[in-house]
């Protein structure tokens, strides 16, 4: 009989996390596609328009400290549940009539996804402590084909249902998740962050990660990796069109690069997790991801499938990894947490200024081949931090 309730537990407690990690993209990812509808419901500017996506992507750095002091009030598994019922309100909020309520509603879902961002990683510690790697692998690969999926239904959607409903149906695939996740969360010891018993963190994790020099080394992994990977998602379309692709194909390569992340977020990690060091894989990765910015950069309109498809892989590899390096080098949950939210601060502020900066490079310059070099050397210098960040020492010495 216990063999069958745990079984049952096991099933319960995979299933929850799975379906959260389903969450973690889809309210971002399946505005973008329907913004012309948006704006012209409401009347809004086209700054107007792209300030929905930056208040969501601000506040998932913005935010992200917030995580670490719930979970350490109220546990791990209880802050995922609180962000999946906040997640849901927010997007149903957003749907609502006017643009306060877009914004709010907007505000109040990225402020849902920061916190279940940061605690991913520890529940994967917590839950899952003999198969990071494969728990990593499963919730990253199931995250990036949340966006893709949400960004390929939402503009058939949109044209059926209207933009509110389309965008609205994200609140049932959060409150299904929470359902689920709430058996996990109300089982005993869920209300408390554990710690290791020879944690440095101690009851002050913030104070020893904010003194180690590894801290800032993956706080900067994980912020380039988030800038590399979201300016070719802001300006790829644009750049292949200008260099002579027609717009439908543009499109097609964005949707090819999403596409191919999947299987680089999911085998990468289950290898990765199981070495004692993880340094070659972000080598491996991070050529990838060289080579995918310089073939867009060299020869943008000979064999562009190949490019992305080269990028696609680098940098499904690269946020596997940044996750999992978090992960494995903190010595338990509780630090785990803390240790995400520090990276996730910084990489998502930096990913919310990268395509702005790019943008603004590309109009001083006239072209995309300064933003794109500009692009390359932060490659290289996310090649030298996750070198430093993936050897295999504690995230405290």
């Amino acid at each position: 009989m216990r063999r069958i309730v745990g079984y049952r537990g096991d099933a319960l407690l995979i299933a929850g996390f799975v379906l959260a990690a389903l969450n973690l993209r889809p309210a971002l990812a399946g505005v973008s596609p329907v913004l012309p509808a948006i704006m012209r419901d409401l009347g809004l500017s086209p700054a107007g328009g792209g300030a929905v996506t930056t208040v969501m992507v601000g506040c998932l750095g913005l935010l992200a400290p917030v995580a670490p002091v719930l979970a350490t009030r109220i546990g791990l598994d209880r802050t995922l549940l609180a962000g999946l019922l906040v997640l849901a309100a927010g997007v149903a909020l957003r749907s609502a009539d006017g643009v306060s309520a877009l914004y709010g509603g907007a505000a109040l879902a990225g402020a849902a996804i920061a916190v279940m961002n940061v605690v991913m990683p520890g529940l994967v510690k917590r839950h899952f402590p003999s198969r990071i790697g494969l728990f990593t692998g499963l919730y990253v690969s199931v995250m990036v084909g949340g966006a893709a999926a949400a960004s390929a239904v939402m503009v058939p959607l949109t044209e059926r249902l209207g933009w509110r409903t389309a965008v609205g149906t994200v609140a049932p695939l959060a409150l299904l998740a929470s359902a689920l996740w709430a058996v996990v969360a109300v089982r005993p010891g869920a209300g408390a962050a554990r710690r290791t018993p020879g944690s440095r963190a101690g009851g002050r994790p913030y104070l020893a990660l904010l003194r180690a020099r590894a801290t800032w080394l993956v706080a900067a992994f994980m912020g380039m990796q988030s800038l590399t990977f979201y300016v070719m998602l802001a300006w790829l379309p644009t750049i292949f069109q200008e260099a002579g692709l027609p717009a439908g194909q543009a499109g097609y390569l964005l949707g090819l690069t999403n596409l191919v992340q999947i299987p680089a977020a999911l085998l990468v990690p289950l290898h990765a997790g199981r070495a004692r060091s993880q340094v070659p894989h972000v080598v491996a990765a991070m050529l990838l991801v060289i080579a995918g910015y310089a073939g867009v950069l060299l020869a943008p309109t000979t064999a562009p499938w190949l490019w992305m498809v080269v990028l696609g892989l680098g940098q499904g590899a690269a946020i596997a990894l940044a996750l999992l390096v978090i992960t494995v080098r903190a010595p338990d949950p509780a630090s785990v947490t803390a240790l995400s939210a520090v990276a996730q601060t910084g990489g998502y502020l930096l990913a919310a200024l990268g395509p702005f900066a790019f943008g603004v490079l590309h109009e001083v310059s006239g072209g995309w081949t300064v933003p794109l070099l500009a692009g390359l050397g932060v490659c290289v210098v996310q090649l030298a931090a996750g070198v430093l960040a993936a050897r295999p020492a504690p995230v405290w010495k």
